[in-house]
């Protein structure tokens, strides 16, 4: 199964960067190849300054070794080895009316003293983070995330876009990062769902994800904007970074386990703002995007 979905995460970036290489027509990824001394490596792609992608990466990983100590209080085990693949990306597109969005599929082993599989489980999901509000975009993005879920359970969607709008929840600002899209873990071997079931789903929801951004970006990213709403972009941002540090388990993990903190904080922004006490003017479209980041809404 690791092998399995290594090579597919392999073809995934390919595909991921080649498509986005061609939307903005400009700049293209650099590709870093890293190797970690406890064991493993990855290949980074990072892409900057380009015609629409203000800065982006697309990033795979696949490492193993000694199961760190942090780890091992989280899953209640001790002296444990794992294996841990996955892709992640953010992109930061420079138009204020295309939003920023952040994607990653990942699958996770723990092995006995015998090198014998113990656990294994998938996770990812996919949300969007407008800074304008296009309700049109929001149902589109959904609907793809719904799409590819209905394909294995009626109830995933659902609960899985529950578990995204909680999850993405910057708690100390009573908001929601975006409007969210699909967050789901520990996706294990049950009754009902064998691990290769797990995987026709990861892959589903991986295959949907240039289908559910590609099309908004088209529509969006010719749109002009001034100065007011970039600065609004940023300062925006800047909650963005606040989620990513302050609450995002993979952050905070990497972070205490001697993770590459060159590809851990690629998913922050270039360039931020935080302003004292800012607030939109009332009913203008900024204030509009507030009252929907307060609550969370159901798309589709």
């Amino acid at each position: 199964m690791k092998n399995k979905f290594y090579a597919y995460i392999e073809n995934l970036q390919d595909q991921i960067t080649s498509k986005l290489e061609a939307i903005d027509g400009l700049a293209s990824f650099e590709e870093d190849i890293w190797k970690r001394e406890e064991g493993g490596g990855g290949r980074t792609r990072v892409i900057e300054n380009g015609a629409i992608f203000e800065k982006g990466g697309v990033n795979i990983s696949a490492v193993h070794g000694k199961l760190p100590e942090t780890l091992q209080e989280n899953l209640g085990v001790s002296d444990a080895d794992f294996f841990a693949c996955g892709l992640s990306l953010v992109l930061h597109p420079k138009n204020p009316f295309v939003p920023t969005v952040h994607a990653n599929w990942r699958y996770f082993e723990m092995y006995d003293k015998a090198g014998n599989i113990v656990s294994q489980w998938f996770g990812g999901g996919q949300d969007l983070t407008p800074y304008y509000l296009f309700e049109e975009d929001a149902r589109h993005f959904h609907t793809v995330c719904k799409s590819a879920c209905d394909k294995y359970h009626p109830e995933f969607h659902q609960k899985f876009k529950e578990t995204c709008d909680t999850y993405f929840w910057n708690l100390h600002r009573k908001e929601a990062r975006g409007i969210g899209g699909l967050f789901f873990d520990y996706l294990k071997e049950t009754d009902e769902f064998s691990m290769d079931d797990r995987f026709n789903f990861v892959t589903e929801v991986g295959n949907s994800f240039l289908d559910s951004y590609v099309p908004i970006v088209e529509k969006r990213k010719e749109i002009s904007f001034i100065k007011s709403n970039k600065d609004w972009q940023e300062v925006r941002r800047g909650r963005y970074v606040e989620f990513n540090l302050v609450h995002d388990r993979g952050t905070l993990f990497g972070l205490k386990t001697n993770g590459r903190i060159e590809s851990i904080l690629m998913s922050l922004p270039p360039i931020v703002q935080w302003k004292y006490k800012h607030q939109p003017k009332e009913n203008s479209e900024e204030a509009k995007l507030l009252k929907v980041l307060a609550k969370p809404k159901d798309w589709v």
